[in-house]
């Protein structure tokens, strides 16, 4: 498998290759080979349909049905690749050769990559194409930047203030208290609180405990299992109790979450029904969704155990087995290499939950959360013994 977005006779190309075909899409304008001029580039695809978009002009195509998922177990390479041996021969049209240019702000799957010095694995023959102290994030929100002999100097829009225009003017007097975040509110000229995990009230400085996690929407809890070591990833299983009237919500997502190629199992809602996914290596299996509409939306508890034995995986409601399904009968992947991460409720404050989760699940959820249980374990996960956000008392 490959995806390669490439230069050719000043036309921008993407190819990528899911393990079938080849799916070629090309620019309908050149590029202008100006020094002073940035051009913008969107590329990418959703499941076998790729997408272009050249300053604003943009180009889809969808392949034939076939293979939808991208499995390249290999680094990211920019610019050019450390040998020619490593670009597939239908990656490009003519023989591979290294980019001549400056390359700036490249985000993949919206988190963005950091090119310093320090950040890559490796690289050769790359140097600084702004050439001044500025560079094109130095300041912050619409900030500009000005060259002075000791650097730089930013002058900021009249809400934002600090060297880069980093912090805002609503919340340069804060209140906020122990590891809380200021969001700034411009529309009302204030700001509000989100509280870490084990705090509350209008300014997070009311310690709280709970046993029931109450999420509100934009709330999370990261949890990372002390014995991920010891366990037999062949044979898992978690249990939850939650309760809701939303009919979209991610409830559970184990797993790092970092790439789509993390292995990961995940327990939401989705159209008013339950919706299970797992992914044990090579590709994401086919959603098992419970056919009885807003059984899990009624507000009162209900107790979900997903049970994976290899690739066997069994779904309990109440008790009750509502899904059953081998999702590998060829025993490829049979293990979950979930890294000892377990989210509950959505992701870190600014990670959509439809991003994350390449539209698999909606929306953060909304509801409470209680007696989790990991694996064989005969003890309850302590949710107040992780990191998070915006989550209540829900007693």
């Amino acid at each position: 498998d490959f995806l390669c977005i490439s230069l050719l006779n000043g036309f921008i190309q993407l190819r990528y290759n899911l393990g079938d075909k080849t799916v070629i899409l090309q620019s309908f304008q050149k590029v202008r080979a100006n020094r002073n001029t940035w051009h913008l580039l969107k590329a990418g695809r959703v499941g076998n349909e790729g997408y272009l978009d050249l300053d604003g002009i943009n180009i889809t195509q969808k392949a034939s049905p076939g293979m939808n998922a991208l499995d390249t177990h290999t680094d990211f390479f920019v610019g050019g690749v450390s040998s020619l041996s490593l670009v597939n021969s239908m990656a490009v049209e003519n023989e591979p050769t290294g980019f001549t240019g400056c390359i700036r702000e490249i985000v993949i799957n919206s988190r963005e990559l950091k090119l310093t010095v320090t950040d890559p694995k490796g690289g050769a023959n790359v140097g600084d194409c702004d050439g001044t102290a500025c560079g094109y994030t130095v300041c912050k929100n619409n900030g500009t930047c000005r060259v002075e002999n000791s650097g730089f100097a930013c002058s900021c829009p009249r809400e934002w203030r600090g060297s880069t225009c980093e912090q805002s003017i609503y919340c340069s007097l804060n209140r906020c208290g122990s590891q809380a975040l200021c969001i700034p509110q411009p529309t009302s000229f204030s700001y509000s609180c989100v509280c870490a995990l084990g705090w509350a009230g209008k300014y997070c400085n009311s310690k709280i405990t709970f046993f029931i996690a109450k999420f509100v929407g934009n709330s999370y809890i990261k949890y990372t299992d002390p014995y991920y070591g010891k366990r037999d990833l062949q044979h898992s299983r978690i249990l939850v109790n939650f309760t809701t009237n939303q009919t979209e919500g991610l409830i559970v997502w184990m797993g790092k979450a970092e790439d789509e190629e993390n292995d990961f199992l995940a327990i939401g809602l989705a159209n008013g029904t339950l919706k299970v996914v797992i992914n044990l290596g090579e590709r994401i299996s086919v959603p098992l969704i419970h056919s009885k509409y807003s059984s899990c939306c009624d507000g009162r508890w209900h107790f979900v155990t997903v049970v994976q034995n290899q690739t066997c995986i069994k779904v309990y409601l109440d008790e009750e087995l509502i899904l059953f399904e081998d999702i590998d009968p060829d025993r490829k992947y049979t293990a979950l290499n979930y890294g000892g991460i377990c989210y509950f409720g959505g992701f870190e404050i600014g990670r959509k939950v439809n991003m994350v989760t390449a539209g698999l699940f909606q929306k953060e959820f909304i509801g409470k959360i209680k007696d989790v249980v990991l694996f064989q374990d005969s003890k309850k996960v302590q949710l107040m013994n992780a990191e998070g956000y915006n989550v209540y008392n829900g007693n």
